[in-house]
């Protein structure tokens, strides 16, 4: 049993692909290299007792230069500078020298056993982790000092490999977090948009039963349902679009209550007793907005209140704007808590912005120039003009 588990463990290690988020080379990669490279030349010049220094110096810039495609080749690189070591301590053991061969700036190789578990690939970890392991032996073997000492030695010089795989554990537990945040939220996008296309099409079954019954006696208003007909029908194929591209999942079932929005925002920031008074202002044509815009408003107001009242530093207003133009809605929400110099932007705020991704918008947040937290979305308003979707303000 023991051993089925270990294999599908080193099956699965095996076949690990690399992380798709590394970096490119930045201008502050070279930072290490120069400091190295200083470290390097300062060494040489200064330390008395270097055996072979010319040997020496080159394998110590060598090392020095290898950290500069950590990310983009972890494995090239942990081979090239760990089997440089390997080489190196073979050669010392035939020509016996009486002092360790190399300078102490060679350290920085400790960087790329760091970056073969934080960006390579499972494969690559385990053929460049044979490298590096094979070398701190060699190493260990070759050395004189106490037993103690080489354990010590050779636990530190594996510690930045544990130190990798574990930033890389978090960051890709974190990027799993994300993905079912933005899932979610999908999901009850859909959900809404789901029972808007039922409404709609409820309607259209119902009058076109109505002008099947009145179609013999009174043609005119037959028409007129078969008008109500077909302007149901393009409203429901608008939404099946959106409803489509949400990518629900199967089996979700609809939810009967309609989703709140614009006319429920007067009920969400009524705070009594609260410590902090929300100021809610709204301009302009809201109530004929698109079923998806309307939810959207509704839920980026809801939760960037709701973090101002959770987290906002000695704030004492939060200051809420809904404004409907020709062609976009704005959404702003302000507080004037104190600047903490740590944001809030948190896994509400990644949802919020799948949500305004998903319908065309987009969404902003961040400390704001004086004081507070800032959350501006901007939302495109579809059908703005046609008068339909009207929604009573309940």
């Amino acid at each position: 049993m023991l051993r089925t588990v270990l294999r599908d463990d080193l099956r699965t290690l095996w076949t690990e692909p690399r992380p798709p988020d590394a970096p490119a080379r930045v201008r502050r990669d070279w930072a290490l290299p120069a400091a190295a490279l200083a470290g390097v030349a300062l060494e040489a010049t200064l330390r008395e007792n270097v055996v072979w220094r010319p040997v020496a110096v080159v394998f110590a810039v060598w090392l020095c230069l290898l950290p500069l495609w950590r990310r983009t080749r972890p494995l090239a690189m942990a081979t090239l500078a760990f089997g440089s070591v390997i080489l190196l301590q073979v050669a010392s053991l035939v020509a016996a020298p009486r002092e360790p061969v190399g300078l102490y700036t060679g350290a920085v190789v400790l960087v790329l056993v760091y970056a073969l578990p934080r960006w390579g690939s499972g494969r690559e970890i385990v053929l460049g982790g044979a490298v590096i392991v094979a070398a701190c032996a060699l190493c260990a073997v070759t050395d004189e000092t106490p037993v103690v000492e080489k354990v010590v030695g050779f636990v530190f010089g594996l510690l930045p490999g544990v130190v990798g795989a574990a930033v890389r554990f978090r960051v890709t537990a974190r990027e799993r977090q994300l993905a079912q945040v933005r899932s979610r939220e999908r999901e009850q996008l859909a959900r809404e948009l789901h029972d808007t296309v039922a409404h709609h099409v409820s309607a259209m079954v119902i009058t076109a039963q109505a002008g099947r019954v009145l179609a013999g006696t009174d043609p005119s208003a037959a028409v007129e349902a078969l008008e109500g007909v077909e302007e149901e029908g393009a409203r429901t194929l608008e939404e099946m679009r959106a409803m489509v591209a949400a990518l629900r999942d199967r089996g979700v079932g609809a939810e009967l209550a309609p989703p709140a929005g614009v006319a429920d925002l007067e009920r969400l920031v009524r705070t009594p007793g609260g410590r902090i008074r929300v100021d809610l202002g709204l301009d302009g044509e809201l109530d004929t907005l698109p079923p998806a815009v309307d939810a959207a408003v509704y839920r980026i107001v809801q939760e960037s209140v709701t973090n101002a009242l959770r987290h906002a530093v000695d704030a004492t207003e939060v200051v809420v704007r809904v404004a409907a133009e020709r062609h976009t809605v704005r959404v702003s929400v302000r507080d004037n808590g104190r600047r903490t110099g740590r944001g809030r932007d948190g896994y509400g705020l990644t949802g919020l912005r799948e949500r305004a991704t998903l319908i065309g918008g987009t969404l902003r947040a961040g400390p704001g120039t004086d004081r507070g937290w800032h959350v501006e979305a901007e939302l495109p308003r579809a059908r703005s003009e046609s008068g339909v979707h009207s929604r009573p303000r309940r």
